[in-house]
């Protein structure tokens, strides 16, 4: 153990380098001023590992570095711990007689993996001994039911995404509005590389050949363990057959019901399945947009993928432009925290988004033409006279119009914040 401890704890000796800078750790830091459990959920390498390291980092500029452990649970040397919770009283013995020092700030990385861990968390929480804890979790049960009940009132939580637009902007050295335009060449291969492999840090960054076959190795771990380990799934073949339906079909209108009859399993199975998938932030599933909750319920739903890497898995889909482009969009739109929903009825519009000014209606169109454009400026000006939209959208690839009413505008201009 005590060899497993000090791998994971190189701060002790020297500070972190060669990490990317995130958005959220500014909240992060702020959020210290509390003694409140700080919770970071998302799904697997979308860089909760990283943040921890970002605000070990920061802790070091004013405390001992030996008053901060590290422990990562998903090693499989704690595999043995599984179902013991009181082993973790034993990690952090090992620690401070490792570095003779109290630890004040401990972090846990990928907490789920051991059994009854919330009881523990709440125990030295309020035992008060901590200065500040920190965990994390790659399914969204983690604050479900028995936890919440238990930490009540003891966490903040906060959620993290692979990287943003913005955030990709800044590893490319792109800080303003002038360099955007300067640099667009650049700009636009990024939002290639994107729609085609997602903006997971580790993905971006490496060569391209290696870059399906390691998105192959994230999916393979989110579904083994978030997904089929985490509920018991049995029928492993059918559970795999849908969620590679859901990569061949995203943004496609389903009913369990349907979605039952296309993989060979019954509609309750299929319901079960998509909210295990949605569980782990793999996908989200998408309401229709009205102002009945039972309309919302009762009507067709649509999934899509929480980064667009994953359609790399299914080589025949990356030739479909216009889908990769509104997924890539959909991910954007949650990683700035917008309510999403989607409308069909007798018309059509992609997304409906809460604003702070009201409702904002998006189409999503790769390329306008005379073939798309009465469709695409159709579905917003029935949407508008139905909702009283208060701002209408086209985010296209790299086209841009201006009109009275609805705004078409390139996706790298829409998401580029000052």
């Amino acid at each position: 153990m005590e060899k497993v401890i000090l791998s994971q704890n190189k701060h002790w000796k020297n500070r972190y380098t060669n990490l990317y800078g995130r958005e959220i750790l500014d909240l992060l830091i702020n959020n210290l001023k509390t003694k409140h459990i700080q919770v970071l959920q998302g799904i697997r390498r979308s860089g909760k590992s990283t943040l921890f390291k970002l605000l070990i980092n920061h802790l070091n500029e004013s405390v001992n570095p030996k008053e901060i452990l590290y422990i990562n649970l998903d090693d499989p040397f704690f595999i043995q711990y599984a179902h013991e919770p009181t082993k973790l009283y034993e990690i952090v013995q090992t620690a401070e007689k490792i570095t003779q020092v109290k630890v004040k700030y401990l972090f846990f990385d990928e907490v789920q993996s051991i059994e009854g861990w919330e009881h523990y968390i709440k125990s030295i929480y309020d035992g008060g001994e901590y200065t500040k804890i920190f965990i994390t979790g790659s399914n969204s049960t983690l604050l479900n039911g028995k936890l919440a009940t238990l930490l009540s009132g003891r966490y903040l939580s906060s959620f993290v995404t692979p990287l943003s637009y913005m955030e990709l902007l800044a590893i490319e050295g792109i800080h303003d509005y002038m360099e955007l335009i300067e640099k667009l060449p650049k700009v636009l291969n990024m939002v290639d590389s994107m729609m085609k492999y997602g903006s997971f840090v580790e993905i971006y960054t490496i060569d391209e050949e290696l870059k399906r076959p390691l998105i192959s190795t994230y999916y393979d771990t989110i579904i083994l363990k978030d997904c089929v380990a985490t509920h018991g799934i049995r029928d492993f073949k059918s559970f795999k057959e849908l969620s590679f339906y859901l990569i061949s079909n995203p943004a496609t209108l389903y009913s369990y019901s349907s979605l039952g009859k296309v993989i060979g399993m019954h509609d309750k199975s299929a319901k079960e399945y998509v909210s295990y998938l949605e569980e782990s932030y793999l996908i989200q599933e998408m309401k229709m947009f009205s102002y009945s909750l039972k309309e919302q319920q009762n009507n067709k739903k649509k999934a899509y993928f929480i980064d667009n890497g994953f359609f790399a898995l299914n080589f025949s889909f990356s030739s479909n432009l216009g889908t990769l482009l509104e997924n890539l969009v959909f991910t954007e739109l949650v990683k700035a925290g917008y309510e999403i929903y989607f409308y069909k009825n007798d018309f059509e519009c992609d997304f409906v988004i809460k604003t702070l000014d009201g409702l904002e209606g998006i189409q999503v169109c790769y390329e306008l033409n005379d073939q798309n454009r009465k469709r695409e400026f159709g579905g917003l000006q029935k949407l508008s006279k139905q909702f009283s939209l208060t701002k209408q959208t086209i985010i296209t690839y790299n086209q841009e119009e201006t009109s009275d009413v609805i705004s078409v505008i390139p996706f790298w201009k829409y998401f580029y914040r000052d």
